[in-house]
């Protein structure tokens, strides 16, 4: 059960983070990707009031799984876990942070834009 629980939360997770960065990028998922970033923003900053800035619930329910499994020593970004797990990449957790954020708040402004401000610049030409 656990390991079928690990595959799910490796799959989904990881398909959550591209879709957040990418899911602009195809105009018939931008609305759901804009939805789908302020949720994961609202969790980072909001949640994060509570459980500290970047807080996921996914990654807390995917790190139980994985404790389940005897895995200990999980970093506290996912996202490390996820370039050690499929690359084998070591990262510092600051420089992991850093380009999380910068990426996240990419992923936010294009997905504004091409939801909104492009189609106000539309309108008014």
């Amino acid at each position: 059960m656990y390991e079928a629980l690990n595959i799910f939360f490796l799959i989904f997770h990881s398909s959550l983070i591209l879709f957040n960065l990418f899911g602009w990028i195809w105009k018939p998922s931008r609305k759901i990707n804009l939805a789908s970033l302020l949720l994961t923003g609202l969790s980072w900053f909001f949640l994060g009031i509570f459980y500290g800035v970047g807080y996921c619930p996914l990654t807390d329910w995917h790190y139980e799984v994985l404790n389940e499994l005897g895995k200990t020593n999980l970093p506290s970004s996912y996202i490390q876990y996820l370039l050690d797990f499929f690359f084998n990449i070591t990262v510092s957790q600051k420089t992991t942070d850093l380009w999380t954020m910068v990426l996240f708040f990419v992923a936010l402004i294009c997905s504004l834009y091409f939801n909104y401000f492009n189609e106000i610049i539309k309108r008014i030409k």
